[in-house]
């Protein structure tokens, strides 16, 4: 993964192997289905339009349930924490998600603590994200904290990227109504 020598190996998943189209058009590849995908120690659930579907999607439900009872570290980017929360996995944990879908995130998920201002949320194994750009910020305090804080540096400088560290840093929030 880009400058991190080894540290992880990426595998994207969906139901089936294959190419998989994304709502906007283009398409991703996936590299084991659910049937077939290797035990992960680490899982990123991405969000997107397609989470207000797949909320009700009971293979994908009890796949993460499974997955993520293994993993050591399960974090989601945006809307991805519908899916976590539909799949009861934040029950009584601290949890984020994308300003705009807040309402819906959170009613997918009665039994979650929402934090309305955060652009990331830590709680045990859990990490979940406002927006994009707060993923970036995540997956850059994941690697600081899983590798070093210096390829983590390295990371967001080869993105040129201004690494917002503070995960109580949340403007959105407020721009929303949330605060």
């Amino acid at each position: 993964m880009g400058h991190l020598d080894g540290a992880f190996r990426l595998a994207m998943v969906a139901a089936k192997a294959g190419s998989i189209a994304s709502a906007q058009g283009p398409r991703a590849v996936a590299e084991f289905g659910f049937d077939d995908c290797p035990w992960l120690d680490l899982m990123l659930i991405p969000g997107g339009v397609g989470t207000r579907r797949e909320v009700y999607n009971t293979a994908l439900m009890s796949w993460l349930r499974t997955r993520a009872a293994k993993a050591e570290l399960v974090s989601s980017v945006c809307t991805g924490a519908a899916l976590l929360a539909s799949a009861g996995l934040l029950d009584g944990l601290r949890a984020t998600t994308n300003k705009r879908a807040f309402a819906w995130v959170q009613s997918q998920g009665p039994g979650v603590n929402w934090i309305r201002q955060a652009r990331w949320v830590e709680d045990g194994k859990f990490a979940t994200s406002s927006g994009v750009s707060a993923g970036i910020d995540m997956a850059l305090a994941i690697i600081a904290r899983l590798v070093n804080p210096a390829s983590a540096e390295k990371a967001a400088i080869s993105m040129e990227y201004e690494w917002h560290r503070d995960a109580g840093w949340d403007p959105f929030a407020t721009i929303h109504g949330l605060v």
